[in-house]
């Protein structure tokens, strides 16, 4: 089968397409023939040498975790699943899942049947990050109707999605995001939205209950304590808590709680509910033939993307 992979850690260039051998699904596992697999940050930060880098290993590996495609074999003691069936994913993460290729093998239970209305290419970017926002409100957050959260980078891939769901759950929702992003958020259930470009975050909002930061820098997270009231809550996805950041938040009386994203095909099967019914949209910006991972790549790495980028697998 073909697969993007890299002998060495660095920038797109090290990206290559290569024939590879194809997985067999093991007991309890299916068998996925991918037509496509989304991009997400953590994908050029490992192939950098970061992100989920010292998980994998050293090179060669294959990188991705968000599929959609159709099932084509499952191993013995699948119940949840048939051939046949068209589903949508995040397998093994933080292990390595392959998704740049054309067959992934997982565990049926880490895959849900892909949401009716979407594309291959729509579904395939939902995974990763709707999990990650669909975690971070649900169980790390535990959010309640008619709290205020603000969510930095709402127009990104997690961030747009993380707006939807907690609208969806009753939520004040306050995101931020460049001018240009911000009648298409407020299109999505945004109550609010500061162009973090001319203001000053601190000064436009506050008393809130919960931050998600998906940026991670000084700013944000500086920015993030002063606008939550006391005992709020910040969630530092990227950044994660340092011993300076929890003695900030100590200071200033809030709480700060790590993220990272787990395999849950539960969760997508209840995301997928949403989509079905027309509560919660998934941008794609652009899709891109697999072997153009490396372009897609560098269009990530800009950080200036509206929604999600996605490798068209079937091409």
């Amino acid at each position: 089968m073909r697969a993007i992979t890299q002998n060495k850690l660095g920038g797109p260039e090290v990206l290559y397409v290569a024939e590879v051998e194809r997985p067999e699904p093991l007991p309890t596992e299916v068998l996925v023939r991918v037509h496509a697999a989304g991009v997400n940050p953590v994908d050029y930060k490992t192939r950098e040498g970061g992100g989920m880098q010292g998980v994998l290993g050293a090179p060669p590996f294959i990188l991705g975790w968000d599929v959609s495609g159709v099932v084509e074999e499952i191993g013995f003691g699948v119940h949840t699943l048939e051939v046949g069936d068209e589903v949508y994913g995040m397998p093994w993460f933080p292990r390595a899942a392959s998704a740049y290729a054309e067959y992934v093998t997982a565990p049926a239970r880490q895959f849900a049947k892909k949401p009716a209305n979407l594309s291959h290419a729509e579904a395939a970017a939902l995974p990763l990050a709707g999990l990650t926002a669909w975690q971070i409100l649900t169980a790390a957050a535990d959010l309640q109707h008619g709290q205020r959260v603000l969510i930095h980078a709402a127009g990104g891939g997690v961030g747009h999605l993380a707006v939807q769901f907690a609208k969806n759950l009753g939520a004040y929702v306050i995101g931020t995001a460049s001018k240009a992003k911000h009648d298409w958020l407020l299109s999505l259930g945004a109550d609010e939205v500061i162009d973090y470009q001319t203001t000053a975050v601190e000064t436009a909002t506050g008393d809130l209950d919960l931050v998600v930061d998906l940026i991670g820098s000084e700013t944000t997270v500086d920015q993030s304590i002063k606008v939550l009231k006391p005992g709020g809550l910040l969630v530092a996805v990227p950044s994660g808590t340092s011993p300076e950041l929890l003695a900030k938040a100590a200071a200033a009386g809030v709480r700060v709680r790590p993220f990272l994203v787990e395999p849950d095909g539960h969760a997508l099967g209840e995301i997928a509910v949403l989509v079905e019914h027309g509560e919660v949209q998934v941008e794609v910006e652009e899709t891109f033939p697999l072997a153009e991972a490396a372009e897609a790549h560098r269009r990530m790495a800009t950080g200036r993307t509206q929604g999600k980028l996605v490798l068209d697998v079937s091409v």
